[in-house]
């Protein structure tokens, strides 16, 4: 038997990137497309601009779009994926937990609330039981989960690696693609022959949402990690793939090769959409690269190199696809982790 699930926001960039990954999911089964207003009541094909590079699945395309609404979801839908604006979604998506659905969120909002859990799963999936204080405490019959922040998601799992040795400080500058913005997000007269050293809110995301994903949960409540957390975010004109330069200090004397064997060491989810290791680890000094390696293990995968000794600590590049680990693949993934958890 297959999932029934439902994405909101399924017109835009990464709701187009969650129906490639689910159409053929061998546990979900799309049911249900919401967009704006003007979208509904239209077929998917004639309200998406589609823009993924693979055609519309057949069986989508001719699917009615309806209102970003509980009322206009199946009762058989058990579970949603939400792609909308985080000032859409604040508002939205709490009205579909009390409806009864269970919602997996790429969005921003409510990601450092208390009751929500944001969870990668390879790093932190047993923040996952937050949402039984969630129930409790808001009275709902569906729930909420969070994916974090693309940027963030390329860093912490190597982090993550690394905190077996006493993880205390992080710098972090990121080369962000444009997708990462939307199709609308960045112009061509402004990113090309250009470089742009500001992304507004990203660097905070990366700063605070590290701390509650290092974070440990006692089965009530999540104690966020005291790694201080500095970012300094970069949008740059690569298409996919965002790339980063970490610099970490630990508490323990911390050799390259111990880094490095540490991260090809951390462990996937027994999920379908987890590879077998969530981190490839390259030994040239010049990978990873967007253009060569955004795409490993179906795009899912973290990939690090450049590893090297600096004067206090550690420092290494990272580099995830960001429209598939970095959000709907995310989104995706923690949606499996419910499956399988037995919350839908």
């Amino acid at each position: 038997m297959t999932t029934k699930v439902g994405i909101l926001g399924a017109t835009g960039a990464v709701g187009q990137r969650l129906i490639q990954l689910l159409e053929p999911h061998p546990d979900f089964e799309i049911a249900a497309l919401t967009a704006s207003a003007d979208s509904a009541g239209e077929t998917y094909r004639d309200a998406a601009k589609w823009r993924v590079n693979s055609p519309i699945p057949a069986s989508v395309a001719d699917l009615t779009v309806s209102a970003t609404d509980p009322s206009e979801v199946p009762d058989d839908v058990s579970l949603i994926f939400s792609s909308l604006p985080s000032s859409v979604g604040e508002q939205v998506e709490p009205e579909f937990c009390e409806a009864g659905y269970v919602v997996s969120s790429n969005s921003s909002n409510a990601r450092m609330a208390d009751d929500v859990p944001l969870v990668i799963p390879e790093v932190n999936g047993d923040h996952v039981g937050l949402l039984e204080v969630q129930r409790d405490e808001r009275g709902w019959d569906g729930a909420l989960l969070k994916n974090p922040n693309c940027s963030t998601i390329t860093m912490v799992p190597t982090l993550a690696a690394l905190d077996q040795f006493g993880l205390e400080s992080v710098r972090v500058s990121t080369l962000q693609a444009v997708s990462g913005a939307g199709y609308s997000g960045v112009t061509s007269m402004e990113i090309i022959d250009n470089a742009i050293p500001h992304i507004g809110g990203e660097e905070q995301k990366m700063e605070t949402e590290t701390t509650k994903l290092l974070g440990t949960f006692d089965g009530s409540e999540v104690h966020l990690h005291d790694v201080d957390v500095a970012a300094s975010c970069n949008r740059i004109a690569t298409l996919d793939g965002h790339l980063e330069n970490v610099w970490a200090d630990t508490a323990e004397d911390l050799t390259p090769d111990q880094a490095a064997d540490a991260m090809a060491e951390l462990p996937g989810a027994d999920l379908p959409s987890s590879p077998e290791r969530m981190i490839k680890v390259f030994e040239e000094p010049d990978r990873p690269q967007p253009r060569l390696d955004r795409m490993l293990d179906d795009g899912m995968a973290v990939s690090a190199g450049g590893i090297r000794s600096t004067t206090t600590g550690i420092q290494f590049n990272c580099l995830a696809h960001n429209t598939m680990r970095g959000a709907a693949g995310a989104s995706v993934l923690n949606g499996e982790l419910l499956l399988a958890e037995g919350y839908l």
